[in-house]
């Protein structure tokens, strides 16, 4: 709570838009600083975010959509804002193009801001204004190869949904964005107000960052081979039994040799590894939703031990389960 005692006036927001921005990108984050205000007046404290839209210039910007939002603000080193975040585009090098005083704007104002973050495809203006130079930072998966090859010097992390790095955020596609506001909502005061803002706007959950961008479910529905599609849901309904690869090799009718190579081929993972993400993934949403003993969710799962679960929950996202459920579950 050090910077809630520091600074009793609302944080500035920017959220830097320009022509082909995508909507959602930009209003989602906004509803969030907004619904964070609402609940800080619900308990008779003052509003938390001061939010603007922001561009080169002022005046209506058009979006990717139907949609247009008025800049009431033009970017300026004159007037730098707490947090500025800078939203993405479908035609990101388009963007690029067009707006090169975004591109300067970071260079100059990356040293200096506070907070600076970009949204999906809004990592290109930092990563080409010089400010992920040596710095992990994410974008959506699909742009995730072009920003590496384009800025070598960035250290792209393809799978998370945000990245922090010093005073610089990076997220995934669109709708992370407004995890990575939730995680500054948190930041700013505390766990209780980023849930119960997350709540009023049905978000499902807070992610936290080191979340991949994609789930089993999500992977599986992508696989093309029928055989290891099916296999995939049954291992999903199924985790608490016998798992090993001769068991469901012969499930699918092949030799055990041929299936491991088969399936690491659709699903770019190991039977084990898609396991042991299935299990995290089921293990994740119990914590959440329900106040079961631990005990309880390793046998559903599978794990075996809570010392194994409690490994594979440091490796993906760096908590142990209890600290999860404590931060994230719904039940509390």
């Amino acid at each position: 709570m050090r910077n809630e005692v520091q600074q009793t006036a609302p944080r500035t927001v920017d959220i830097i838009i320009y022509p082909g921005f995508k909507a959602l990108e930009a209003i989602g984050p906004l509803k969030v600083f907004d619904y964070t205000n609402t609940c800080l007046r619900q308990r008779q404290r003052p509003d938390g975010y001061e939010v603007a839209i922001a561009s080169t210039k002022t005046g209506t910007i058009t979006s990717d959509s139907l949609m247009s939002l008025q800049a009431t603000k033009a970017i300026s080193m004159l007037a730098l804002p707490d947090l500025a975040m800078i939203v993405g585009a479908p035609d990101i090098e388009k963007a690029l193009l067009d707006s090169p005083e975004i591109v300067e704007w970071v260079t100059n104002a990356a040293p200096k801001i506070q907070r600076l973050a970009a949204l999906c495809t809004g990592s290109f203006f930092l990563a080409e204004g010089g400010a992920l130079d040596g710095r992990r930072a994410t974008t959506h998966w699909r742009f995730s190869e072009l920003l590496r090859k384009k800025y070598p010097a960035v250290k792209v992390d393809a799978d998370a949904i945000f990245i922090r790095e010093g005073n610089i955020w990076t997220s995934a596609g669109v709708t992370a964005g407004m995890d990575l506001a939730l995680a500054i909502v948190e930041e700013d005061f505390g766990p209780e107000i980023a849930l119960e803002v997350a709540r009023d706007l049905v978000i499902y959950l807070k992610r936290p960052g080191g979340q991949s961008q994609f789930s089993v479910h999500l992977s599986s529905q992508m696989t093309t081979h029928p055989s290891i599609r099916q296999l995939q849901s049954w291992i999903m309904s199924h985790l608490d039994e016998d798992l090993s690869v001769p068991k469901l090799a012969a499930r699918v009718a092949m030799s055990e040799r041929n299936f491991t190579r088969v399936f690491q081929r659709e699903t770019a993972d190991s039977p084990a590894e898609f396991i042991e993400s299935a299990r995290f993934e089921v293990a994740r949403r119990m914590l959440e939703e329900n106040n079961a003993p631990l005990k309880l969710i390793v046998l559903k799962t599978g794990f075996r031990t809570e010392e194994k679960m409690r490994r594979v929950f440091q490796k993906k996202i760096g908590v142990t389960p209890k600290v999860y459920r404590e931060r994230f579950s719904t039940t509390l």
